[in-house]
Order: C-alpha cells, then sequence, then structure tokens
C-alpha cells in the first residue's frame, strides 16, 4: 500500500491495460453491437453484444476505445464487457469496441456508446430513492466489512488491531469482483474517541486516521462507504459489545466527530446503531433509562447531533427487534431537516418472536416503509450454511423496484474470521465464498448482468 487507482480496477476485474492503437487490418468478423456505457469515479463500465460473424479464428479479445482518448482496455474474447480506467472526473466520453480475431486482426469499431461523465462517488435521498450525484435513482448492493468494531479491543486493554485481514486497496478489489457498489464499515466508540484504556495505538488518530484512509480507498474504487456505530458501553465501561442502544454518554461525541470527519465526503452514509433492543419505539426515538442505570441516546438525538456538524449526508435509522422491525418506524416521524433519512432493517432466517423474516411481513411492513423513504438492508444473512433465504429476500427486493420501491441489501459479513456459520460470506480473504456467500455473489452477478448495479 498504497496502490494506484489502476492497479484497484486491475484486482477488481482481471483487465489488461494497454496503450497500443486499434489494427485497421480486415479480419471478415463483424463489429460489435449495442455497445451502452456507465460512468464511475475516474472509470467507465462499458458493455457490448458479440459481432454476429467472427472471422477465422473467432474472437480472442475485445479492445475498448475511449473518445477523448484518456482510456483503452482490453479483455478476453468471452466476455462481453470491460472497465476503462484512467478517465477524468467531469468529462463527457464515448466508446467503441472493436473484436480481435484469432489472428490478432480487428474488426471495425461499433457505434459509439451513450455519453458519461465520470463523476466521485455521492448519495443522496430524493424521495422514496436513494439516487446518485447525477440524480439518477440507484440501489446499494454491497458487504459488510467487519472487524474494525472488535479488532481493536479483542484483548481487553491491549488490543490487537484495528481490521480483521487486509484493508489494502487490493483487497477492496476482490470485494468489489462481487459487483458491489457499496461496503458497510461497522465500528467501535472507544476506539473511536480514544476512551477507557483501549490502546492507543488502535484508537484515538491511529483509529481514526485508519477508517479515513480506507472509507478514500473505498470511494476511489467507486463504493459507496457506510459508517456504522457497532460497539460502545456507558460510562467507563469498556465497548466490548453492542448495547440496547447508543449511550447517552459517549455515542452523542462520536457522532459529532464522525460527522466532523467526513462531512465534506458525499460518498459516506451515516447508520446511527446497529441494532436497537430497547423495549419501546418513544425509547428508540427520545431516549430513556435502561434497567443497568444508565441513559440511551434517542435516535432524534444523533440526528440532531449529526446534522449541528453541518453534514448532509443520508442517515440510516435501524428499527427495534435487533434492527428487524420497522412497525412505528414511520409514526411518528423522525425529523430530519434535510430529509435524508434512510430505514435500515436487518434481516436473518431466524430471530425473536415476531421476526420479520418472510414475504408476508416484508409486503406487509418492509414494503408500506418503502412507499415513504428508501430502505437499505443493512445486515442480510442466514445461520443455515446455504443461501436459500438471503435469495428470497433478495428477489423480494428486486420486485420491489418494479413497483417504484427502494430496497437495498448488504451481505453480512466479509470477514473470514467469523466462519462458515458465522455466518461468514467468504472462507478465506482472498475472496473464496462460502455456501452463504456463493448464493449471495452469484445474485450480484445476475444483477450485474442485467445492468442493475450503478454507481452511487
Amino acid at each position: 500500500m498504497p496502490l494506484t487507482r489502476t492497479r484497484i480496477l486491475t484486482s477488481l476485474v482481471a483487465i489488461v491495460l494497454v496503450g497500443q492503437g486499434c489494427s485497421s487490418s480486415a479480419s471478415g468478423s463483424t463489429r460489435p453491437t449495442g455497445v451502452t456505457a456507465s460512468a464511475w469515479n475516474n472509470f467507465a463500465l462499458v458493455r457490448w453484444a458479440a459481432p454476429v460473424k467472427t472471422g477465422s479464428g473467432g474472437i480472442a479479445a475485445y479492445r475498448v476505445l475511449s473518445n477523448p482518448g484518456d482510456g483503452t482496455a482490453t479483455v478476453s474474447g468471452n466476455q462481453s464487457w470491460g472497465v476503462v480506467s484512467g478517465l477524468r472526473n467531469h468529462v463527457r466520453y464515448t466508446f467503441r469496441v472493436v473484436a480481435l480475431n484469432g489472428v490478432n486482426k480487428s474488426s471495425r469499431p461499433s457505434s459509439a456508446s451513450n455519453p458519461v461523465t465520470p463523476t466521485p462517488v455521492e448519495i443522496h435521498v430524493s424521495g422514496n430513492q436513494l439516487v446518485n450525484g447525477a440524480g439518477q435513482p440507484v440501489r446499494l448492493f454491497g458487504v459488510n466489512r467487519s472487524g474494525t468494531e472488535y479488532m481493536c479491543v479483542v484483548d481487553g486493554t491491549t488490543g490487537a488491531g484495528i481490521f480483521s485481514g487486509p484493508s489494502d486497496a487490493a483487497s477492496i478489489g476482490r470485494m468489489a469482483s462481487w459487483h458491489v457498489n457499496a461496503v458497510r464499515l461497522p465500528l467501535n466508540e472507544d476506539c473511536w474517541l480514544g476512551l477507557n484504556g483501549v490502546n492507543a495505538a488502535y484508537s484515538g488518530p491511529n483509529y481514526r486516521d485508519a477508517i479515513a484512509a480506507y472509507v478514500d480507498r473505498l470511494n476511489a474504487a467507486g463504493l459507496v462507504a457506510i459508517i456504522d456505530l457497532h460497539w460502545n458501553a456507558p460510562g467507563g465501561r469498556l465497548s466490548g459489545q453492542q448495547q440496547v442502544m447508543a449511550d447517552a454518554d459517549h455515542s452523542l461525541a462520536f457522532w459529532a466527530s464522525v460527522a466532523a470527519t467526513f462531512k465534506a465526503n458525499p460518498g459516506v452514509m451515516f447508520d446511527l446503531y446497529n441494532e436497537p433492543t430497547t423495549a419501546s419505539w418513544m425509547c428508540w426515538r427520545s431516549g430513556c433509562d435502561t434497567k443497568d442505570g444508565w441513559r440511551t441516546a434517542g435516535m432524534q438525538s444523533l440526528i440532531d447531533v449529526v446534522r449541528a456538524t453541518g453534514a448532509t449526508q443520508p442517515i440510516v435509522v435501524a428499527g427495534l427487534s435487533n434492527a428487524n422491525d420497522l412497525s412505528e418506524w414511520l409514526s411518528p416521524p423522525l425529523n430530519d431537516p434535510l430529509h435524508q433519512l434512510v430505514a435500515g432493517p436487518h434481516v436473518y432466517n431466524v430471530g425473536p418472536p415476531g421476526y420479520c423474516n418472510d414475504i408476508a411481513c416484508w409486503n406487509g411492513i418492509f414494503a408500506a416503509v418503502a412507499t415513504q423513504t428508501p430502505i437499505l438492508t443493512g445486515e442480510l444473512a442466514e445461520f443455515d450454511r446455504r443461501s436459500d433465504f438471503v435469495t428470497k429476500y433478495m428477489t423480494w427486493a428486486d420486485e420491489q423496484w418494479t413497483f417504484g420501491r427502494s430496497v437495498s441489501f448488504l451481505g453480512w459479513s466479509w470477514d473470514a474470521a467469523l466462519g462458515e456459520g458465522g455466518p461468514s460470506l467468504i472462507s478465506s480473504f482472498d475472496g473464496t465464498p462460502t455456501s452463504l456467500g456463493l448464493g449471495f455473489r452469484d445474485y450480484l452477478a445476475k444483477l450485474f448482468d442485467a445492468g442493475e448495479v450503478q454507481q452511487g
């Protein structure tokens, strides 16, 4: 580390960037057709249809050419998409594709693609939709990058690090190769604030700088970063787990600091608290005293402290019952003067009594919320070492899109240390999927092939 942005994208899609020009020799193949492009941060995704006639030797490779000529990419002949890197943000581009046959002869260039303009990652709320910097509706499909909530306090006072596994650009490329466009990053309150005896090597400025640098790397790869308060504790207790709710002692200071750190970054969202388990919606909104004698911070006070910093990013608010219950999320509504709130349920195959994990409940409660505000399913997984359940939910979420309701989802979790039944999406940080991860990855590949994965 650091790696260049080109190398990030090289690891993402295994494309070799070349600077050579296009051969003018005739090959006998017709040209590629149906070229379309999508703009991302300093790069573009280009798709096409194969030529009707392939010429002698078949199609060995495709070459993508940009206009203006800032970037070129070559991909294998069995691939119908490519990423062109090294583009300039805020510059308008079109792309043409040529086919190279087995004797390195090229077809005529395709017709030009639609024009696109790369821009930095940006995400906002508009009505009940998430939109990118161009105002286009997008959904977020991503993963949780667990580890930053527990590694810094794993050994009590000494800690063991900040990340579980690698955090460099190449590791982000391996996540992005699953066709994700967002990553949720769980944080630890004490580690961010440098409280309660956490090793200074893994807390305070060192922790904050590491998180900020990681967010920059995520954005550079075209990914929205979602900052989540995951582990916390009141008073002098160590943040060694999550609580029933954010605590009034430190969580307000945490969000004031986090929001101030990232307020100039439009590619960030704030997830106020991981999985509330308080007994009442009143406590969820306004705070209350717990049975253990400490005061919680209600969601409204957390919203207020974020907005007081001048931060304008979308704010994700999880429901009750381990974030799964949205039954009273809208009534009465929380107040955000910028109208940038997002509902953030978590969905697993098992949960406490009344847990919303079947289609009937999703059609009833979740769909009603999604008519008013976007839904970002902050955690989606199952504990049975299968992927049937998550596939059912992802399919349901796609169906909502046809009704004008925006339901995004993030798989739990990209952390090999959690193990197969953790649940984890991967069995190794090289991106080898678990049974859960295989189903999740394959579903995202289908969305990608259908052109539904767009940059924030």
